[in-house]
């Protein structure tokens, strides 16, 4: 990181999972990043590195452009990693209760005790009871790598949701994984994660240029155009 400064770069942006493990390389770290305890936003100035966490910011953003009201109802999280955390404590800021579900219940459980100390508490859940809690949130929100492409799939049965309840995955490649095609499938809302990864990159681009960029239908059409296109040999 320290070359890539010194190599001219403005900074950069921090994917799974390597979120938790950038926030101990920052000089210093922004309140929402500290909150989260991750960062996906570096800024490089005057030989520091400024960490900084925009996920959360961008998810709601994500949710509002694709009709999903976050203060609909409760939200249950899978996953327990940097950009759950940072989603965790957006909703939670919001008055969003939250209940989080990982296959390791350890790492949620420590993840609901670290929010909960800023923040009104959140619920842990087993990973096998998932599907079952469907039925008693009104968000379902997938921050693991299952359904990504070259990953696992996300196993879970999307019957018990509610008929209004909104589905929204961070992953972006595919641009429609799996989940959001079945949450599709049943009628229900959608946020796919291309729409986060750009929400959450405009206040980035803003501190590393110095223009804010509006994601709208024309941006997202061109960055899902490079996503989808071969690679050039």
């Amino acid at each position: 990181m320290r070359g890539l400064a010194a190599a001219g770069f403005a900074g950069l942006n921090v994917t799974i999972p390597h979120k938790e493990a950038a926030f101990a390389l920052c000089d210093e770290v922004a309140p929402l990043a500290k909150q989260a305890g991750a960062v996906n936003t570096l800024v490089f100035a005057e030989g520091r590195i400024l960490g900084r966490n925009t996920d959360g910011v961008g998810f709601l953003a994500n949710l509002r452009q694709s009709g999903i009201d976050p203060a609909a109802g409760p939200a249950l999280i899978l996953g327990a990693g940097g950009a759950a955390r940072a989603i965790a404590a957006a909703l939670l800021d919001a008055g969003v209760a939250v209940t989080l579900c990982n296959r390791t219940r350890a790492r949620s459980a420590n993840l609901a005790a670290d929010l909960s100390t800023d923040l009104a508490g959140c619920s842990v859940l087993e990973w096998s009871d998932r599907n079952a809690a469907l039925a008693d949130h009104a968000l379902l929100v997938n921050t693991t790598s299952l359904g990504m492409a070259g990953h696992g799939a996300l196993e879970i049965d999307l019957s018990r949701a509610p008929s209004e309840s909104g589905v929204a995955d961070i992953v972006y490649v595919p641009l429609e994984t799996p989940l959001i095609l079945a949450a599709r499938a049943r009628g229900l809302k959608t946020a796919p994660g291309l729409g986060m990864l750009l929400h959450q990159a405009a206040p980035g681009f803003a501190a590393w240029f110095g223009v804010t960029p509006e994601v709208d239908d024309a941006l997202y059409r061109f960055v899902a155009a490079d996503l989808v296109t071969p690679p050039r040999k």
